[in-house]
C-alpha cells in the first residue's frame, strides 16, 4: 500500500485567498487587522518563527508588529501585554514561545485580554474550548482538523488516537475531535502499551516531539496519520512519524515539512481577522 500524501500547502493557499478578501474588506474602512507578536526570548528558532509570521501576515494585508523585549521579568511582560490589551489599534496578541528563562509563562498568558488571545492559550480560551463554547482555538490543533477536512477524511464515528497531551496541541486537539463526534484516546509517556492503542485507531495524530517516533508496526493498515512534530536532525527538519515506513502501511499520511505546518500560521491569522471583525461588530461567534 502506498499512502495518500496529506499536503497542507494547497489548502493553506486556498485559505489565504479567502483571508485576503476579508482583510481587504476591513482595510477599506481604514482598519486593517493588527497583530502584536511579543518576542521575549533569545531562542533563534522562536525569533525566526516570529519573522515568518510577520512576513505571511503582511502578504495578506495584516499589520504585524514584533515587540522585542530583552531579558524581561514576569511583571514587565504582564504590564506589556496588559498595555497591548488596552491599545485599541491592536486586534490580536501572540506570545512567541519559549519565553525568557525565569518568566512565569501561565501568568503572562492569562494577562492577555481574552478578546485578543488569538493563540487560544489563555485560561479563558481553553475553558471555552473544553466547555464546547465558541472561542479562539490553538492554531496547530485547528490546523490538524483543517488538514483532515481538506482531504475529505471523515472524523465522526472514527476511533482517533492523539499521541501527546500538551496544552498547545494534544489536549485542545482531543477536545476538537470530541466535538466532531470522534471516539478519542489520548496517549502519553506513561501510557501502557502505547503501540497497541495506536494500532486500534482509524486516525493517529502524533505530537510528541520525538523524531520518527511512530513506526509502521504502530499503525493499522489504511489508517490516516497526521504528523505534528518538527525536530531538526542533522540539519534536516523531520517529524514524529517515520514517514517512508508508515506510508507503506497507512492509507494517508502528512509530510514534514509541508503538512500541518503551512496551515498553522494561516489558522493563527484567521484568528486575528476574526478578532478584528468581532471587535468591529462585523462578526458573531
Amino acid at each position: 500500500m502506498s499512502a495518500r500524501r496529506l499536503d497542507g500547502k494547497p489548502l493553506a493557499e486556498d485559505r489565504k485567498t479567502a483571508l485576503r478578501g476579508e482583510v481587504a474588506e476591513l482595510a477599506r474602512s481604514g482598519n486593517a487587522p493588527r497583530l502584536a507578536v511579543v518576542l521575549a526570548t533569545s531562542d533563534e528558532a522562536a525569533r525566526s518563527y516570529a519573522r515568518a509570521k510577520a512576513r505571511t501576515g503582511q502578504t495578506l494585508g495584516i499589520e504585524v508588529d514584533i515587540v522585542d523585549v530583552a531579558r524581561p521579568t514576569t511583571a514587565e511582560l504582564i504590564d506589556l501585554v496588559a498595555a497591548l490589551g488596552r491599545d485599541d489599534a491592536v486586534d490580536g496578541i501572540l506570545l512567541e514561545f519559549p519565553l525568557a528563562a525565569g518568566v512565569h509563562a501561565r501568568a503572562v498568558q492569562d494577562a492577555v485580554a481574552p478578546e485578543k488571545d488569538v493563540d487560544g492559550t489563555g485560561t479563558v480560551a481553553l475553558g471555552r474550548l473544553f466547555r464546547g463554547e465558541p472561542g479562539f482555538v490553538p492554531a496547530t490543533a485547528a490546523a490538524v482538523l483543517a488538514l483532515l477536512d481538506g482531504h475529505g477524511i471523515e472524523i465522526a464515528g472514527r476511533r482517533v488516537v492523539v499521541l501527546g497531551r500538551s496544552l498547545v496541541v494534544g489536549r485542545p486537539l482531543s477536545q476538537l475531535l470530541l466535538a466532531r463526534d470522534a471516539t478519542v484516546t489520548v496517549c502519553h509517556s506513561r501510557t501502557t502499551d502505547l503501540a497497541a492503542a495506536a494500532r486500534e485507531a482509524d486516525i493517529v495524530c502524533v505530537a510528541v516531539g520525538r523524531p520518527r517516533f511512530l513506526q509502521a508496526a504502530m499503525v493499522k493498515p489504511g489508517a490516516a496519520v497526521v504528523d505534528v512534530g518538527t525536530t531538526v536532525v542533522d540539519g534536516k527538519l523531520v517529524g514524529d512519524v517515520d514517514y517512508e515506513a508508515v506510508a507503506a502501511v497507512a492509507g494517508a499520511v502528512s509530510p514534514v515539512p509541508g503538512g500541518v505546518g503551512p496551515l498553522t500560521t494561516v489558522m493563527l491569522l484567521e484568528n486575528v481577522v476574526r478578532a478584528a471583525r468581532l471587535r468591529r461588530g462585523r462578526a458573531e461567534w
